[in-house]
């Protein structure tokens, strides 16, 4: 509800508003009143077309205040879901990668899009109408005293049970529509799985497993729905019979009274009009209350992600990182993933000084990658230290760190867009000559001309259309385009073949040689290994070996195992 104050002015019209069609609701029993009691009875015309064109003025105002209202009150509900959505997205930009290790896609899909309606459609619709109806019930209530409090007591006394149903109501619905939602949640995880790994599915005749898996959840999200509706159904036909018991008691009640001469029959019709309108509001927040159950639901998993805590961050004091010159170190680190035990670094040390190029090679789950996600602080160091030009990771900005490293991932992942927005991703501002100079040095210049429209062609979502070395030289491409002291590449030419391989290796070599740069390459072929500074042979977190080429094959078993059974020879090497 905070987040209306942003929208005070639309938010008071509509309570404005609101108030006056309270008012003008009140006020039609009384002209009603008047043409039977002062118009009817006594044959006063006058009366009965004063209190016609009363209704027919109520009638109008009504109808204007309540298009205020609900325009007002939408405008507000929808800044409030644009914030939202704003907010939850910058969220999740920041969110440690850590958080992404244990959360779900479809969870956080749901998140920004269905929560955020439910939400929104509560502070829209809801609010006002749980306004509406708390006036209308009090203004409701002092008329019917106002009229005859015998009456009013005996009416009131007939529809008490109702407030019990609804509480029972309401006590149901939030854990039902908690369940709601995160079947929704569930769902969303599944068709998103399915439709990126659709080739997978296909491959091996998965098809009836995965519509199974997607129908198990449906159904649970069937059931909880069905839940949801089994509660409304026991509970509002009780609603409905305590409603008309109370009718049957002004009736009868107020029927003596009128005998008597003790109410006139205008009174008796406006106070079960009143009685209708203290009903109304009574049903109405039964119904509200299921919004706002499922509201609260919604907006309760909105800010638990709102609220995550951003494990890595700027520090306190934290300072810009100077132009590097691109010397990486490891100091005796340590490292494990949240939730496991089993730590992934123990005790890694090395250094890469400006200009060397280091290869890392180690036995599978040896922590290869989780070195390479320390030196940007994708990760926290549990403990020892990541330091670049003798600077802690963690005592600089990240923008700082970050705009210094060029990173490319063994999974190339391009963006809806042209050809030239990604490559030109991490400096939206290159230059056209820029870009195809990055283009040529990662050898996909010449792919890239053949397209139909160069560098403008459109390339689709997650670069649908071009093959694995394509969309690896464009990922290279990108990230040589960021001008970067420190080059990591995760076995980023492990699509392309051995020819265009080398072709990149030396222009990359080049390019490094040239200026100095710094490059952390996790690898998978010998010649790399080969040309490498220094190499980096890691087995179960432990670094068990370092140094060059001819003296890790001369002192480290391990080394030759892996030569032999991971890494891929150089194209000269196969062919001989």
């Amino acid at each position: 509800m905070g987040y209306l104050r942003r929208y005070l002015a639309s938010t008071v019209g509509a309570l404005v508003a609101l108030l006056l069609v309270t008012a003008a609701n009140l006020a039609a029993p009384q002209m009603v009143r008047l043409a039977i009691d002062q118009g009817l009875a006594k044959t006063d015309l006058g009366q009965v077309k004063l209190a016609v064109f009363g209704l027919l003025g109520i009638a109008l105002l009504r109808g204007l205040f309540n298009f205020l209202q609900g325009y007002l009150a939408e405008r507000a509900s929808q800044g409030v879901a644009f914030d939202l959505r704003e907010v939850l997205f910058a969220r999740i930009q920041r969110l440690s990668f850590s958080y992404y290790d244990q959360a779900q896609t479809g969870q956080l899909l749901t998140r920004l899009t269905n929560d955020v309606e439910q939400v929104r459609t509560f502070v829209g619709t809801g609010v006002v109408q749980l306004m509406a109806s708390l006036m209308m019930f009090l203004g409701s209530a002092v008329l019917l005293f106002a009229i005859n409090p015998l009456l009013a007591l005996v009416s009131l006394a007939a529809v008490a049970p109702i407030f019990y149903c609804l509480k029972v109501f309401v006590g149901k619905m939030g854990p039902l529509f908690g369940k709601v939602q995160a079947a929704i949640g569930r769902l969303n995880t599944i068709l998103q799985e399915d439709l990126r790994g659709l080739r997978v599915v296909r491959t091996f005749h998965g098809e009836q497993r995965e519509i199974a898996r997607y129908d198990a959840v449906n159904n649970q999200l069937r059931d909880h729905n069905l839940g949801v509706i089994d509660a409304v159904s026991l509970n509002f036909p009780l609603v409905v019979f305590f409603a008309n018991l109370g009718t049957l008691s002004v009736v009868g009640v107020g029927g003596m009274l009128v005998l008597k001469q003790k109410l006139t029959i205008g009174e008796l019709i406006a106070f079960n009009s009143y009685l209708g309108f203290l009903l109304m509001p009574i049903m109405t927040i039964g119904f509200l209350a299921a919004m706002l159950s499922r509201a609260a639901t919604s907006a309760e998993r909105v800010f638990e992600l709102v609220d995550t805590p951003i494990e890595v961050t700027d520090r306190p004091g934290a300072v810009p990182l100077g132009p590097l010159e691109g010397r990486v170190e490891l100091r005796d680190v340590h490292f494990r993933y949240a939730g496991s035990e089993r730590e992934i670094l123990r005790g890694v040390s090395f250094v890469a000084e400006p200009g060397q190029l280091v290869a890392i090679l180690g036995t599978t789950g040896s922590g290869k990658s989780t070195i390479i996600n320390l030196v940007p602080r994708f990760y926290e160091a549990t403990a020892g230290a990541v330091l670049v030009d003798g600077h802690d990771v963690r005592d600089v900005t990240l923008s700082s760190l970050r705009s210094q490293i060029g990173i490319v991932l063994q999974d190339a992942l391009l963006f809806s867009g042209t050809v030239r927005d990604n490559i030109a991703y991490g400096r939206p501002d290159a230059s056209m000559e820029e870009v195809r100079r990055a283009a040529e040095i990662a050898q996909a210049a010449e792919f890239i001309e053949a397209l139909p429209q160069k560098y403008d062609t459109i390339i689709g979502e997650r670069g649908v259309g071009l093959s694995g070395g394509q969309r690896q030289r464009i990922a290279i491409a990108r990230a040589i385009l960021t001008n970067p002291r420190v080059l990591i590449l995760d076995d980023s030419t492990s699509a392309v073949d051995a020819q265009t391989e080398a072709a990149i290796q030396a222009a990359l070599d080049r390019l490094m040689r040239e200026s100095n740069r710094t490059a952390i390459v996790i690898a998978q072929r010998v010649s790399t290994v080969r040309d490498a500074d220094l190499i980096v042979v890691l087995d179960e977190g432990k670094v068990a070996a370092q140094g060059r080429y001819d003296e890790l094959v001369a002192t480290s078993e391990l080394f030759n195992q892996i030569l032999g059974s991971q890494l891929q020879p150089a194209k000269e090497e196969a062919a001989a």
